[in-house]
């Protein structure tokens, strides 16, 4: 009975008791010890900065700079990450000899590779899309790893019995094994290209949303801080949403067995 209820409402009240709880909190200066709301704004002092953001001509360069950074290198990792993935999944050489310095590499902060990047590349704004890139890669590489190693080795051994070669193989019985492994590895890979742009853009950039929220920061514009991060969390929520939609169309007989 309760799969039949509609969901939205709960998730409506969810959020109506954040902003109450945010509201009265900031209002009445909330002094909590371990933090304070003594310097939040309110919701009203961000709505009015939301709005004098979306009136002015900036809100278009900081958008548009950060999803052309975001997207050129989750694309990049996306197709690089999978590939790397079922090569990695499916051959035991390419997993001795890849995925070391992989693992080695994966644990490194994006901020870290800020330094590196700038000397690497000639212009920061190939560095940001560099960075970008690390923080898509990984997640998008080892889902794929998982998802190629996960298939059932029979149904492999059936298809070559039927006289299946190796690409066949690859694109009738790994690939959709993978798919959902995949699609939850680029969900994952986007929330973190989000992440990596943001810190890149408060150090290299000068139009992106990291850009404006550490400008605001630095010119102690408080409302305009937290228009900032909710703009860089409804862009990542709804990137994400978007790969996860494409991804559910993409693998329907997946989708089908969760339901059944």
């Amino acid at each position: 009975m309760t799969r039949d209820l509609p969901r939205w409402p709960l998730r409506l009240v969810s959020l109506l008791a954040c902003l109450l709880f945010w509201q009265v909190a900031a209002s009445q200066k909330l002094d909590l010890g371990l933090f304070t709301f003594t310097y939040v704004p309110t919701p009203s002092a961000v709505f009015e900065a939301a709005w004098q953001l979306l009136a002015s001509n900036a809100l278009l360069a900081h958008l548009s700079s950060s999803l052309a950074r975001v997207f050129a290198g989750y694309l990049a990792a996306a197709v690089l990450g999978v590939a790397l993935g079922l090569l990695i999944g499916r051959s035991k050489w390419a997993e001795d000899a890849l995925l070391p310095p992989l693992e080695v590499l994966r644990p490194i902060p994006a901020v870290a590779w800020i330094p590196l990047a700038i000397l690497m590349f000639p212009s920061s704004e190939l560095s940001m899309v560099f960075i970008t890139f690390t923080g898509a890669l990984f997640p998008i590489l080892l889902n794929t790893v998982h998802g190629a190693e996960a298939v059932d080795p029979r149904l492999v051994a059936s298809a070559r019995s039927l006289g299946a070669g190796r690409g066949a193989i690859l694109r009738e019985v790994v690939l959709p094994g993978a798919l959902p492994s995949i699609v939850t590895g680029l969900a994952i890979g986007m929330g973190t290209s989000w992440f990596c742009l943001v810190t890149a853009e408060m150090i290299s950039g000068q139009f992106g949303i990291g850009y404006y929220t550490w400008e605001s920061y630095t010119l102690q514009n408080y409302p305009d801080i937290i228009v900032g991060m909710l703009l860089i969390g409804v862009l990542g929520m709804g990137s994400s949403t978007l790969v996860k939609r494409l991804g559910a169309l993409a693998t329907p007989w997946y989708r089908a067995r969760r339901t059944a």
